[in-house]
């Protein structure tokens, strides 16, 4: 059916069949320069769902900036029906000094749904939750694994969910966590907003890992497919096998202060005993063995060459579960 409503964000007018870009502009820099937000829209004239990419909602997670930066580039954001909005850098402030944070200290993903007039991270937020939000049917919020922890490509969705389930099942990352939704987290939010949102987590901070950026390309077209979105010309890449669903995980933990040698068993799946890692100190004294503690999938390595004792350095699977 032919749309004709035309949608507002930030006081813009997107018409069906327009593309446009608006800037989100809610804070200049401390130097008075101006700080804009690229919101970039895209509309086709056949009504349909509204699809949300977005990423660096922490500024210093590069790779999701490069999977939505992809889907830009390569044009799988022109959609064959209803609207695909792309954010590339949601938190300009943190990308622009290669930070986590927001420039008040604040992390911006425990800070929604915002408020008006809050700290800069709040109003941030609250302008994200009333301005973008209410237009969005289904979301894909790209992350990497903050500092030096590298995360194999993962889906983490709330429990109990049938229809998160459905789309996780689509989107076949390697691997689909259940995870409860965090007080103040853009995914909260949007759940009370009844946003079915994806939440995607691959590699580390500062690094752009092609496999990572590969599987999120991916799985955006094939929910982009679901949603009879995605125009013909883009090619699907079928995985060969299903995600991974895992519903209790625990982190290994440094016994020992160190120098770490990972042993490159991230994404596998290990046997109890399987050797992960050794920590040696500097001085050639000591060689320490880090072991899996039980069987199950590595989905996340801290691949800091430096440890100390307690760090957590390997995220194990102890339960899988049934995705269906």
């Amino acid at each position: 059916m032919k749309n004709t409503k035309p949608i507002f964000i930030l006081g813009e007018s997107i018409l069906p069949g327009e593309s446009k870009t608006v800037d989100m502009e809610i804070a200049k820099l401390h130097n008075t320069a101006e700080l804009k937000i690229p919101i970039i829209i895209h509309r086709s004239k056949i009504e349909g769902p509204t699809v949300l990419f977005s990423a660096g909602i922490h500024g210093d997670e590069i790779n999701g900036v490069e999977i939505v930066r992809q889907l830009i580039s390569k044009k799988i954001n022109k959609p064959t029906r209803g609207t695909i909005i792309c954010i590339p850098v949601i938190n300009m402030f943190g990308f622009l000094n290669k930070s986590r944070k927001f420039p008040d200290g604040r992390d911006l993903n425990r800070v929604f749904p915002g408020r008006k007039k809050g700290s800069l991270a709040s109003r941030f937020a609250y302008h994200m939750n009333t301005e973008i939000m209410p237009l969005v049917d289904y979301a894909v919020d790209f992350h990497s694994g903050g500092a030096s922890r590298f995360n194999a490509p993962q889906i983490r969705i709330a429990p109990d969910s049938p229809e998160l389930v459905t789309l996780a099942n689509v989107f076949n990352a390697p691997f689909t966590l259940f995870s409860k939704n965090v007080a103040g987290s853009f995914r909260n939010s949007s759940e009370a907003l009844n946003v079915k949102m994806l939440l995607f987590e691959g590699g580390k901070s500062l690094n752009i890992n092609t496999a990572v950026s590969d599987s999120g390309v991916h799985g955006a077209k094939r929910i982009l497919r679901y949603l009879d979105m995605l125009g013909p010309e883009h090619a699907i890449e079928e995985p060969e096998s299903n995600t991974i669903y895992i519903e209790k995980s625990s982190w290994i933990r440094a016994q020992c202060s160190g120098l770490l040698h990972d042993n490159g068993c991230i994404g596998r799946y290990v046997q109890k005993g399987t050797l992960l890692a050794i920590i040696t100190d500097p001085f050639g004294e000591f060689e320490r063995t880090v072991n899996a503690p039980n069987e199950g999938y590595i989905i996340n390595a801290n691949l800091s060459p430096i440890v100390y004792q307690g760090d957590a350095i390997y995220h194990i699977s102890k339960k899988i579960a049934d995705g269906k």
